[in-house]
């Protein structure tokens, strides 16, 4: 029996099972952590470090990256690769599984007390670490995140299931099963993107924002409200919720061209969620499960939520250039 979360779905193994267990364990350890945010650790770099994609390594990215991979020693995880290290690391030689894992996402925010989280994918090993993450997450196992704000909660994935949502009980200090999460509202009006980068955003998602920029008096005949938490946790969080899409597409920056985000432990994980709660995940065209990474650290551009906004982006990118620059066009067949 699971020691830190109630009911695991019957899909989970006993190995699958354990290392998903230890998970919400990190997870529990990791919320006692951040809410004791005034240690000078959990604020600050750490002595000047970058990670494998070059941000600034803040101290508890690296304690968190630790906690996790001290939880799974022993365990049925063989490979364990994060955000914070190089290259794909073995852990246990005799391990089954292979588990990926953004240890703090929007570790960012933590000085301005914004949601973070802890985002993980769970495949199964192969004869090397490389051969083991580097596939499609529709070969995942399991996903899943932690998301550390007024609730702390764990959302979960196993095999082709539905979502679940558990919340952690601080009395008890384990997860309780609050069963699987409802679809994804297919009726919203809120969209996540960062505004400030439009100059650099393909026609495309020019066109895409320019209609629902337009509101009422534009071809999608109503008005829209604008998010940006900067939290992929958060903005997956409130899209489960509350229905809408997000955007982090690919643009013309030096170093953006594919996107910011990285498709192994996060992109992935976070579709395989998304579509266990009837939405869509994509790099605007492509379904990201269906994307071979080409290494540990490679960047995605980004697309999900309701499922058929998501279809209506790839409209936009369908669309010829002539009438993604003209504001209105033909385009009000668009709308979601």
């Amino acid at each position: 029996m699971p020691q830190h979360v109630d009911r695991l779905p019957e899909e989970a193994d006993f190995a699958l099972a354990e290392a998903l267990d230890r998970m919400a364990a990190t997870g529990v350890a990791l919320a006692g952590r951040i809410a004791r945010g005034g240690l000078a650790e959990t604020l600050g770099a750490a002595h000047g470090e970058t990670n494998a994609d070059g941000d600034a390594k803040k101290a508890l990215d690296v304690i968190a990256d630790d906690m996790a991979r001290g939880a799974l020693a022993g365990s049925a995880v063989r490979f364990f690769a994060s955000e914070e290290q190089d290259d794909v690391i073995e852990i246990n030689a005799g391990g089954s599984l292979a588990l990926v894992i953004d240890p703090l996402d929007g570790s960012s925010n933590i000085d301005t007390n914004v949601s973070i989280g802890t985002i993980f994918g769970v495949y199964p090993a192969a004869e090397t670490g490389a051969a083991s993450v580097l596939r499609p997450g529709a070969e995942l196992l399991a996903s899943g995140y932690v998301i550390y704000g007024p609730q702390t909660c764990l959302m979960l994935r196993v095999g082709k299931g539905a979502t679940r949502k558990y919340i952690l009980d601080p009395d008890t200090r384990r997860f309780r099963d609050l069963g699987s999460v409802p679809p994804i509202p297919s009726e919203s009006t809120e969209y996540a993107i960062n505004a400030s980068n439009y100059r650099h955003w393909p026609a495309s998602i020019r066109a895409y924002i320019d209609d629902r920029l337009a509101g009422a008096e534009g071809p999608m005949g109503r008005d829209f409200n604008i998010r940006w938490i900067a939290s992929l946790v958060a903005e997956t969080h409130r899209i489960l919720n509350r229905g809408g899409i997000f955007l982090y597409p690919g643009d013309k920056r030096k170093g953006y061209e594919r996107g910011r985000l990285r498709l192994v432990y996060e992109c992935a994980p976070i579709a395989h969620l998304v579509e266990g709660a009837g939405g869509q995940a994509s790099d605007g065209a492509r379904p990201i499960l269906t994307i071979m990474p080409d290494s540990l650290h490679a960047r995605t551009p980004l697309v999900f939520g309701s499922a058929g906004k998501v279809a209506r982006v790839a409209n936009y990118y369908s669309l010829p250039e002539s009438e993604t620059s003209a504001l209105f066009g033909a385009r009000g067949l668009f709308r979601s």
